[in-house]
């Protein structure tokens, strides 16, 4: 053996070396036997002398040092490479590690820092260079190691390891000359030759160094042959035309993502800061936008306008989000969603809330105070037509952005890494639209609420003990219901998209209209018989309107949401009763307050003094019946106070006249 190694016969010491390691591997148990132990030791300085003999003859024949061209392929050294696997596992190590170094020197220097082909703009060259090298050795070395060895993939993996530390130093040193643009060509080229690589290689050498079997191409289909189509003119740039270009989505099955690209990540703040630039400029070119082509046109047809602007706002966010997720999933996202929620802020404030029509002269916005102030009786300043429908095509924007940015959340949370999901959180910008919206429904029913002011001022000057016969409708009656026919059908076709918030301004109207319309109802005093049968009449009339209010002006009849009747009906049927109860006559003054709490359920002695204002009592009589009414009185039930929903099942008591249920005759045939 020791002949055939000085006479560099590796192919036969190989397969001899093989053949005694194995018969030494049965003796290991008999290693107290002091001649088995000296074979064994023989062996090992043979194994030693091979590998040191081995390890000479790959340095003669590619030197680490000098500038003596290295030496071509040879069978001697394929052999040894044999020899080399039985050895310690050191010894191949070793060769690997001087053979991929000296293939990798000319690299370092052709690409030095100072070397104008280092920066960025001609990052191509690298990858260029690797290509050709990886062509260069399969011809010449490709044969000599072992293919299990996976050397060409080695050589693509070390290479890999040495740009990355090189592009990290470079763009230290040089980082104020880092621009987006430059930025995300560099990141595109490295990030399409790492695709390159998972085409080529199975990754079986990166990882903890257990090598998986190689998946081996045929030769004739070698990437780094075949020119990539394209990869000059196909770089990123930040415009509207890239939101339609097709993403390669960041293959999670390419052992070699980031393998060099993972360098740009600490300068991803500069496209960071890019983006918020850009949003900064598309909101402003939002607002610019809105001044110069004026609110969107009323839209009977389709329902509330949603403003097109919001959309561009979340195109171009998606179209961010997917692009930094190609570029990092860590602490970057997390600063995109910072921008993101910045500007779902501003358009919150700068493109909904800014652009609600005041309701008043002062900035203030939502204060319709002074609106109530105005001369008694005189019309009230009233939205247009086309303030109206921008009411509504702010609110159904606001929802449109309520949900999509839930959906947006969702995404980021998708994309980002699992350990800074946590960190995600845009429920301070839902509020935001939340509360536009709810600013745009209170402005709606503030606006149909001061419109329906004037004509319950003027019910409450009404001479109402002068009534002497029951008509028609009074003429306050007629003007609430014109402003509501006005209104309601524009708000509704505008809401056809957002149901439920037409819903919403339906309940919110009834909350503030009814409470106001029985607050009115008790300034009109004195009242005569007559007087309280005609405001019974017209408060029917009301109701019925009231009840109809979602639907009116409409050729679709629907049924009323339920729980905006139970609104009407309570506080309708409350005002009615108000009115049975002054109608009622006073004597005996027994049966008249028992029938107050049967019909009003209302334990207040201030109700009950404001029916004896409307019925005109002296203040004498009013003492003795207040007096009366504290006696009479029910306990309050025990833990809770009575409510006035009991009054709306309390049948009408036989004390009531056979002029209401005239009345009532009368109403229905009117109906």
């Amino acid at each position: 053996q020791g002949a055939m190694t000085r006479r560099r016969q590796y192919g036969e010491v190989a397969n001899l070396l093989q053949g005694v390691v194995n018969v030494l591997e049965h003796f290991n148990k008999y290693m107290g036997i002091p001649q088995i132990r000296q074979l064994s030791e023989r062996v090992k300085a043979a194994q030693n002398e091979l590998g040191q003999q081995i390890l000479a003859d790959f340095e003669e024949a590619f030197p680490s040092q000098g500038t003596k061209r290295p030496g071509g392929p040879s069978n001697v050294l394929r052999d040894a490479c044999l020899v080399a696997n039985v050895l310690d596992p050191r010894i191949k190590q070793e060769i690997i590690k001087k053979f991929i170094k000296q293939h990798l020197s000319e690299y370092l220097v052709l690409f030095q820092e100072n070397q104008d082909v280092a920066w960025l703009d001609k990052i191509d060259r690298r990858y260029a260079w690797i290509k050709r090298q990886l062509v260069d050795y399969e011809e010449k070395y490709g044969r000599m190691f072992p293919q299990e060895w996976c050397m060409t993939e080695r050589i693509a993996v070390e290479f890999c390891h040495v740009t990355r530390t090189e592009l990290s130093k470079i763009m230290r040193t040089r980082a104020k000359e880092i621009e987006v643009k430059l930025l995300l060509f560099a990141i595109q080229r490295t990030t399409n030759f790492e695709g390159l690589l998972a085409k080529r290689f199975s990754g079986c050498t990166l990882g903890d160094g257990t090598v998986k079997k190689p998946e081996v191409p045929p030769p004739s289909t070698n990437p780094f042959l075949e020119d990539e189509a394209g990869t000059e003119t196909d770089e990123i740039v930040i415009e509207k035309s890239d939101a339609e270009k097709p993403k390669k989505p960041k293959a999670p099955d390419n052992p070699f993502h980031g393998i060099v690209s993972k360098c740009f990540e600490p300068h991803l703040y500069v496209y960071i800061e890019s983006q918020d630039k850009n949003l900064s400029e598309l909101i402003d070119r939002f607002v610019a936008d809105f001044k110069a082509q004026g609110p969107p046109k009323p839209n009977v047809d389709e329902g509330g306008a949603v403003l097109p602007s919001c959309a561009d706002l979340f195109v171009y966010y998606k179209k961010c989000m997917v692009q930094c997720s190609q570029l990092s999933t860590g602490e970057p996202m997390i600063a995109l969603t910072t921008i993101f929620q910045k500007y779902l802020r501003e358009y919150a404030w700068k493109i909904l809330s800014g652009n609600l029509p005041k309701t008043t002269s002062s900035s203030s916005g939502l204060t319709i105070t002074s609106l109530l102030k105005e001369k008694e009786g005189s019309e009230v300043a009233k939205f247009t037509l086309e303030e109206l429908c921008l009411i509504c095509s702010i609110l159904s924007t606001a929802e449109y952005c309520l949900a999509t940015t839930q959906q947006l959340e969702e995404k980021l949370k998708e994309k980002v890494d699992a350990s800074l999901v946590e960190r995600i959180n845009l429920t301070g910008e839902t509020d935001t639209f939340s509360i536009v919206i709810s600013n745009s429904i209170q402005l709606l029913v503030q606006d149909l609420d001061a419109a329906c002011d004037p004509a319950l001022t003027a019910m409450s000057k009404m001479q109402w003990q002068n009534v002497e016969h029951v008509g028609d409708q009074s003429p306050y009656v007629t003007s609430v219901i014109l402003h509501i026919k006005q209104n309601v059908p524009i708000i509704r076709d505008n809401l056809a998209s957002t149901r439920k918030y037409f819903t919403q301004f339906c309940i919110k109207f009834a909350n503030s209209f009814i409470p106001k319309f029985i607050n009115h109802l008790f300034k009109c005093k004195p009242i005569s018989m007559v007087g309280a049968e005609q405001l019974l009449l017209d408060t029917h009339s009301l109701k019925m309107v009231l009840l109809d209010l979602p639907s009116i002006g409409s050729q679709v009849v629907r049924k009323a949401p339920a729980s905006y009747t139970r609104i009407v009906v309570k506080g309708m049927t409350r005002a009615e009763m108000i009115l049975k109860v002054v109608m009622a006559p006073h004597e005996p003054p027994v049966v008249f307050v028992d029938n107050y709490i049967k019909l009003l359920a209302d334990c207040s002695t201030d109700t009950f003094q404001k029916i004896l204002d409307m019925k005109g009592l002296k203040r004498s009589e009013q003492s003795s019946m207040l007096d009366l009414f504290r006696q009479r009185l029910p306990a309050p039930p025990s833990g809770a106070e009575s409510t006035g929903s009991l009054s709306l099942s309390t049948p009408t008591p036989e004390q009531e006249s056979s002029r209401i249920r005239k009345l009532e005759k009368l109403i229905k045939k009117r109906l």
